[in-house]
């Protein structure tokens, strides 16, 4: 059993309570909001260790609680839509969501998904900062153990799962490594998760670390394969 706590930020009052019953049942410690400007009041009272948090509320759109939340800890986002615009989930990941849903969605996917970020949540805080050095790839450095990094003499305003990925393939310059892998070692799924989030960040870390994203030539395709960061 588990002692992590869960913010469920959902007005649907019955998806609220069956997401509260299965998190419960599973042994997490839940807490609820109904609404975005209570959402920020709980995240910030109860310091979850992950935020569910539906994009349509009222009184604060989720991609703001999301937007203030990120710009005040590092706290896992999975991020809810019932909506199909494509453009929802790109927004939300680009302020600093780690991931998203689409309702409507399979409850063992989402508790997957969730100790999945749990666990790679814990792992990276129980296990020390490497001792080595800050990477150089090119005019991009990565400090792994200060978690910043800098292109030329311009520090990066990362997201922090911007920032896994880009210290991730630093680590590993050079070598290409497919979606699936990325979700396996960045984001912690052992499972087939949905690759579309690993685009996303791709995309976005493209834009602060490249100097023309349209043309990268530092984060770059390996057609068929995946991505790779070069030297």
């Amino acid at each position: 059993m588990t002692s992590s706590k869960i913010l469920v930020v959902e007005d649907d009052r019955n998806l609220l309570d069956t997401l509260k019953y299965n998190f419960r049942k599973e042994g997490y410690s839940v807490v609820a909001a109904v609404d975005g400007a209570e959402a920020l009041d709980v995240a910030r009272r109860e310091k979850p260790d992950l935020i569910i948090l539906d994009i349509m509320l009222p009184k604060l759109s989720g991609l703001e609680v999301c937007r203030i939340l990120r710009k005040e800890m590092t706290t896992p986002i999975l991020m809810l839509t019932a909506k199909d615009e494509e453009i929802d989930k790109v927004v939300g990941l680009e302020i600093g969501a780690d991931d998203y849903m689409t309702k409507p969605f399979s409850m063992r996917e989402l508790l997957a998904r969730v100790g999945a970020m749990l666990r790679r949540r814990r792992m990276t805080e129980t296990q020390p900062a490497p001792e080595q050095p800050a990477l150089q790839i090119g005019d991009i450095k990565v400090d792994i153990a200060r978690h910043k990094a800098w292109k030329g003499t311009t520090t990066l305003d990362l997201t922090p799962k911007e920032f896994d990925l880009l210290a991730f393939l630093a680590t590993n310059k050079g070598l290409v490594f497919s979606r699936d892998r990325l979700l396996e070692k960045v984001w912690g799924y052992d499972f087939a998760g949905d690759t579309r989030t690993v685009d996303v960040h791709i995309r976005w870390l493209r834009q602060k670390i490249e100097t023309d994203p349209n043309n990268p030539q530092r984060l770059v395709t390996v057609r068929g394969t995946g991505y790779k960061l070069e030297g």
